[in-house]
């Protein structure tokens, strides 16, 4: 067992002020260890949808869920979206906070469901893999080759962590996503997910891949959209500046989970990771997503130029904007794409992201910070 402070935090934070609070997450992320030891509640107030006892106790949901006391947790709650309607009724007949904890496995109808019909009386978050900080700045190698999938970086070996994940791929296109309502054949989506891990850091060329798949283009970008909605797979969207340049407008694709991206790969262990052709593109998506866990960024964005100017992330904070940088390297050095982009976008900072130990100024209004520096501690540092 790993804690992890910072979610309880978060979670214990959300359950203090609204009444329904909706964690959503992919599959084995740890949303329901995360309820317990927060919630823990008694075995009545606990409804696991995916078992048909709950979902035979939850026949009259108004009856059975108005009398029950404390906080109520309803587990793969994407099952039954009708339950959303129920609850606001429920909710604004007693409003006290923590009423409701609502679990899902990433269903786009649980969080469109829950904005709509609970508008005003909900909190929703997403709980992201394990962070450096849960595991310790000692593991940062070990949390990038297995991911942040707990069962998969606690695994005895990296041959069972890699033999897990490959069960946990087969289980999530097999089952998972048609009880997401994705209703693609398996083999068909592991060829597209595969060819997204190959498409790790690059720009979506939606044509392309209809094209390798035999489908339209239509098609190809709801096979993007269902993978996206499920968090395995992120589109990071393009930020846009009043600029003569001509500006890269499509999304950069990442897979969210570094052991996932390593197993579509066929990557097992740290020498075939550090030899893949991918490891630079690796690097990158896994520091992007620890920040963007650790950081709390609402609204990221790349930003690039069909020149060749670049700068892997731009963001605000404290009314600043900031461009993230990210080196496979010990030694980053200025280049002309940052230059370039300190100019355009009018960066009050940049930070180059290495795999060294150092953090060191490296140019003015750059830093150049070491990858364990970052993600162990906070903005406010830098």
């Amino acid at each position: 067992m790993i804690g992890r402070p910072e979610d309880e935090a978060r979670l214990q934070s959300a359950l203090g002020r609204s009444p329904v609070v909706v964690l959503s997450g992919p599959r084995q992320v740890g949303k329901s260890t995360l309820a317990r030891m927060v919630v823990d509640p008694p075995r009545a107030n606990t409804f696991d949808l995916e078992d048909p006892r709950d979902l035979s106790r939850l026949g009259d949901p108004t009856l059975t869920l108005s009398g029950l006391e404390g906080t109520v947790v309803i587990d793969e709650a994407q099952h039954r979206g009708d339950l959303f309607p129920i609850l606001r009724v429920l909710v604004d007949e007693d409003r006290r906070p923590g009423r409701f904890l609502v679990l899902g496995s990433a269903s786009p109808d649980l969080i469109g469901l829950a904005s709509e019909s609970l508008a005003g009386r909900v909190t929703v978050l997403e709980l992201p893999g394990l962070r450096l900080d849960d595991v310790g700045v000692s593991h940062l190698d070990q949390l990038w080759l297995r991911g942040g999938l707990p069962l998969s970086y606690l695994a005895a070996s990296d041959q069972l962590s890699a033999q897990w994940r490959d069960d946990y791929v087969a289980t999530f296109l097999e089952r998972d996503l048609g009880n997401l309502g994705v209703r693609v054949p398996a083999t068909t989506m592991r060829r597209f997910w595969t060819m997204i891990a190959h498409y790790h850091g690059q720009y979506w060329n939606a044509s392309e891949l209809a094209r390798s798949l035999g489908v339209s283009r239509p098609t190809i970008d709801r096979y993007l959209d269902a993978l996206t909605d499920a968090l395995v797979v992120r589109q990071l969207q393009p930020w846009y500046a009043n600029l003569a340049k001509r500006q890269v407008r499509a999304p950069k694709v990442y897979v969210r989970d570094p052991g996932l991206l390593h197993r579509l790969l066929q990557i097992t262990d740290r020498e075939d990771l550090l030899g893949h052709p991918k490891a630079g593109a690796s690097w990158e998506g896994f520091i992007i997503e620890q920040f963007l866990a650790a950081a709390g960024v609402a609204d990221p964005h790349f930003w690039a130029t069909h020149s060749g100017a670049e700068i892997d992330l731009v963001f605000s904070r404290k009314h600043q904007r900031i461009g993230l940088e990210v080196k496979l390297s010990d030694h980053p050095r200025m280049t002309p794409s940052i230059r370039n982009a300190i100019a355009d976008l009018e960066l009050d900072l940049v930070l180059v992201v290495h795999a060294g130990a150092d953090t060191y100024p490296l140019a003015d209004r750059v830093t150049a910070v070491a990858a364990a520096d970052l993600l162990s501690g906070s903005m406010a540092d830098f």
